[in-house]
């Protein structure tokens, strides 16, 4: 490893002396220290120096930073130079004319030696300042005061100092014994003091620790950066990425750097390509993508003020401003720098691969022997290179383009990885991929094999994405790719979203996910056609960002793309249709009741076959899932079902439900039973409701609201709670049984609220003799049930508290400190859409707004003074959206459906939704109203 000073980041600092003037700043330094009597003074005037030299250079780089913000290598290179400076002044100063020493022996002697990312000399405004002091043998007590004097003095200047201090026998043990410790000596730059000192210790790390350890070096750092990558979400396309740890980022760049020094004494990108692990061409991707990163990570840490590695929607637009980017058709300024940040990682990814597999070539005991390269027939002309599809020459694709696409199809159909080199060649490659290529019958044929492949097909449609022919092949998913969706919802990017789900299906068909999506499961089996579902999926999303109804214009690109996969006429309408109704079936499961019967029929009249909702339902699984971590879950897979279940009855049968009647005569005998009621008791019961209630609740929830009342009735409490914890849904069912009154919803809604807790769906029903028995189903913030002892009491006694006047509700809500949400940097126009198709006996209204905490008590708070009775509410939430819908009635039981009334009821409900809790004393209400 040889010996450097001097970085290539800091050599591309310009104008440094408008930095620090190290020479001048030192000389007069020297001349007012010398004219100083004492330690202290001199000390202080030390400090002062610095601190202003510190301030100043610091103030020129913040103002090359704002005047050409796209410099990432100079301007990280700019703060390694201050820092240098700074130590070289001090050091000089405190050695001296603190402690001076006029006969050192040969243990005084000291090197300051960067490591880690200061020894590349690349800093951003908040990075750490890590520091080697070095010794020859044991620590002097002069060599101690000097050392301890820097870190005060560097201290002191508010620097973050990581330090160490070493012999070379204790630096040659530490980093021998630990990988991380190595990698940073690994970048040592020698920074000032003893110079021959740094020179030994360089030597003996080459000879003792390095020679004879890259092999275990090499897997020990790709073991690190794997388990990196999982940490971090393992995709370079998280809308939220981390710049400096994440897939494709600063840090994988760092791991080819410290291999490639590892291994060849590699001091630059330029030696990597004189080593032959990178060609001159990709060299260059290298610096731009290391420029562009630092540049982001830069302007980043200014933005935040700190050290922040992450690039969260508040700060993407502000960065995105920074760096140039303006709104151009389709795409918004943030959309197209986050689309440049995503190119530019999966260029690392590709340039990791390539160099990977140079330095295997060249490490490997038989990369000598040529005849490791073979042909098989199977693989029509690609070779087999240790395992791997390889192409036997460099004009093989330009010779048939379509091979672009076989070799891809080969490597789905053998399971086989793709070789690097043949990778680099099919980038290259690509743009021979024109429209003979694109209307060819075998390419077409191949790439719906990728496609349909029942082995993990996403790594393969990944593979191919990558190296651009992806987008070649099919324009209008080129246009997807890298696009962000600047939203909370969406946790990738749409390419690699659509890619995830088309690999969801395979995992939940080969009984990977079986036990999450039992149902789905047996569904793929079933299914007449599994192309047409993956095809739909590929397509569902590829019309994003066109400025129109993307399901509408996803549709009209199937019914031209489809024929040209090799699709018939009749799997291409159902593609069409699937994608043009991708979005039906949540919509109707999150946002309708499903025990409305016309909200059942309505949706399958619309579906109209049992192989369209089967596609459908797998469709909307592997969407959601594919949304990101945590989107899933069991309620929404209860939801689902439900809905399935109920459309693929009225299917099966026809328009024709099972007898109402029948239906809650069923029912109540199964209830009665259940309970051990006489037939008296079971008629009583059966009395107190309305035949809407025997059909809204499912037979367990039924039977919990039969034990509350009786429980309640049996020890005459006027209101009673009951809480119950549903693992599989992954929720929990609250019940409250009390006296009906007024706005005793949007009280409930408020309480639930103040618990922490979030309602997802809400039914409520008014027994005949004027109790209300009303079932919330709820979760924590997290879209996990409420299940410890201590939650759940603490529920029922705010819900108690707030029913019996214990808790001024408005007032509790308001003093809750809400701190700043990341959601607020959204613009989410709030809206308001009545419905009087979608029920035969209500009025259904759909608010959406930004979501925020207690936002569903303001709604029902606006609906309670707008005199309307709530029957049920379903709540859905995108990320910073909130779609809350409810089930309305005016005070006589009757849809609302007179206008001026219904703009009335508008005119609250977007005063609601637009706007934050107050502190306000809660209004009076009215001693007695309509049940709500």
């Amino acid at each position: 490893m040889a010996s450097r000073a001097v970085s290539p980041a800091l050599m591309a600092v310009t104008t440094r002396r408008a930095i620090i003037d190290r020479r001048a700043l030192a000389d007069g330094l020297d001349t007012t220290l010398a004219a100083l009597p004492d330690y202290t003074s001199r000390r202080a005037a030390l400090t002062a120096t610095l601190i202003e030299a510190l301030a100043l250079g610091s103030a020129e780089i913040t103002r090359r930073l704002h005047e050409n913000p796209a410099k990432g290598l100079e301007l990280a290179g700019a703060r390694a130079f201050l820092i240098d400076q700074l130590i070289r002044i001090a050091f000089d100063a405190i050695t001296t004319r603190l402690y001076p020493a006029s006969n050192r022996t040969s243990a005084e002697r000291i090197a300051l030696i960067a490591v880690g990312g200061y020894g590349r000399g690349q800093m951003a405004p908040f990075s750490d300042i890590d520091l080697l002091f070095l010794t020859p043998w044991k620590r002097t007590g002069w060599g101690e005061q000097i050392i301890e004097t820097m870190l005060y003095l560097l201290w002191d200047l508010g620097l973050k100092v990581g330090h160490a201090t070493r012999s070379i026998d204790e630096l040659i043990r530490f980093v021998r014994e630990d990988v991380s410790t190595r990698t940073a000596f690994l970048e040592a730059r020698f920074v000032w003091g003893d110079q021959p000192l740094y020179e030994e210790a360089v030597a003996r790390f080459r000879r003792e620790v390095v020679s004879g350890t890259a092999r275990a070096f090499i897997t020990a750092k790709l073991a690190e950066r794997d388990t990196r990558h999982q940490r971090m979400g393992d995709s370079r396309y998280l809308v939220e990425p981390n710049l400096k740890e994440g897939k494709g980022a600063l840090r994988d760049l760092h791991t080819l750097g410290w291999i490639g020094r590892y291994v060849h004494d590699a001091e630059n990108v330029s030696a990597l390509v004189d080593k032959g692990l990178l060609t001159a061409a990709e060299a260059r991707q290298f610096r731009r993508a290391e420029s562009f990163l630092w540049a982001v990570r830069i302007n980043l840490h200014d933005i935040a003020g700190r050290a922040e590695e992450r690039l969260t929607f508040d700060v993407q637009p502000e960065l995105a401003r920074r760096l140039g980017y303006a709104d151009r058709a389709g795409l918004a300024a943030v959309e197209r720098f986050m689309r440049h940040y995503f190119l530019m990682v999966r260029t690392v990814g590709d340039l990791t691969g390539l160099f990977l597999a140079q330095l295997e070539e060249q490490t490997s005991r038989l990369a000598w022997l040529p005849g490791l390269t073979r042909k098989p027939g199977r693989l029509n002309g690609f070779t087999l290179r240790r395992g791997q599809i390889g192409v036997p020459s460099d004009d093989f694709f330009r010779a048939e383009p379509s091979r672009l696409i076989e070799m891809f199809a080969l490597a789905a159909r053998e399971a086989l990885p793709i070789h690097p080199q043949a990778m680099r060649q099919a980038a290259r490659d690509s743009v021979l991929i024109d429209d003979r290529v694109r209307r060819d019958k075998a390419a077409n044929g191949w790439f719906l094999e990728i496609l349909c492949n029942r082995q993990e097909p996403d790594k393969v449609l990944r593979l191919l994405n990558e190296a651009g022919v992806f987008g070649r092949f099919i324009p209008d998913f080129g246009r997807i790719v890298a696009r962000m969706q600047y939203d909370m919802y969406h946790h990738y990017t749409v390419d690699e979203h659509s890619i995830r789900a088309i690999g969801l299906i395979a995992r939940i068909a080969d009984g990977t996910l079986r036990a999450e999506h039992k149902l789905t499961h047996a569904l793929l089996q079933q299914l007449a056609s599994r192309r047409v579902l993956h095809v739909a999926v590929l397509l569902h999303d590829i019309a994003k960002g066109r400025g129109g109804d993307h399901s509408e214009l996803g549709a009209d690109i199937a019914m031209k793309l489809c024929p040209r996969l090799g699709l018939t006429a009749a799997e291409t309408e159902t593609v069409a249709w699937l994608v043009r109704h991708h979005l039906l079936m949540s919509r109707t499961a999150f946002k309708r009741d499903l025990a409305d019967f016309k909200t059942i029929l309505d949706f399958a009249e619309a579906v109209a076959s049992p192989e369209r909702l089967r596609l459908l339902l797998i469709l909307t699984v592997v969407d959601i899932r594919a949304v990101g971590p945590g989107v899933w879950n069991a309620w929404k897979g209860q939801l689902l079902r439900e809905l399935y279940e109920a459309a693929e009855e009225v299917l099966r049968r026809g328009h024709k439900q099972k007898g109402r009647a029948e239906r809650i005569a069923e029912r109540q005998t199964a209830l009665a039973q259940a309970m051990g009621w006489s037939p008296d008791a079971a008629s009583r019961h059966a009395r107190r409701f309305t035949d809407s209630y025997w059909i809204a609740e499912t037979p367990d929830v039924l039977a919990a609201n039969a034990a509350l009342i009786a429980e309640a009735e049996a020890a005459g409490k006027p209101l009673a709670i009951a809480t119950r914890p549903d693992p599989d849904s992954g929720t929990t069912l609250v019940t409250i049984h009390a006296a009906d009154h007024p706005g005793l919803f949007y009280r409930i809604a408020g309480a639930i609220s103040l618990a922490g807790a979030n309602i997802l769906d809400a039914r409520i029903h008014t027994t005949r003799d004027g109790q209300a028995v009303d079932n919330f189903t709820i979760a924590d913030p997290l879209g996990q049930p409420f299940s410890e002892a201590q939650q759940l009491a603490r529920l029922e006694r705010i819900i108690h508290d707030v029913l019996t006047g214990r808790i001024r509700l408005a007032d509790r809500l308001a003093a809750r400190p809400l701190a700043r949400r990341r959601a607020e940097v959204f613009q989410v126009q709030p809206y308001v859409i009545f419905d009087n198709l979608a029920s035969n006996r209500y009025t259904v209204v759909e608010v959406g707004a930004a979501d925020r905490p207690a936002l569903l008590y303001a709604l029902t708070r606006a609906l309670f003074d707008g005199k309307a009775t709530i029957h049920s509410a379903h709540i859905a939430t995108w990320g910073e959206r909130a779609t809350d819908t409810f089930y309305l009635t005016d005070l006589t039981g009757q849809k609302i459906i007179d206008t001026a009334r219904l703009a009335a009821l508008e005119k609250r409900l977007l005063t609601a939704a637009g706007v934050t809790l107050k502190r306000s004393v809660a209004a009076p209400v009215p001693e007695r109203a309509a049940a709500e």
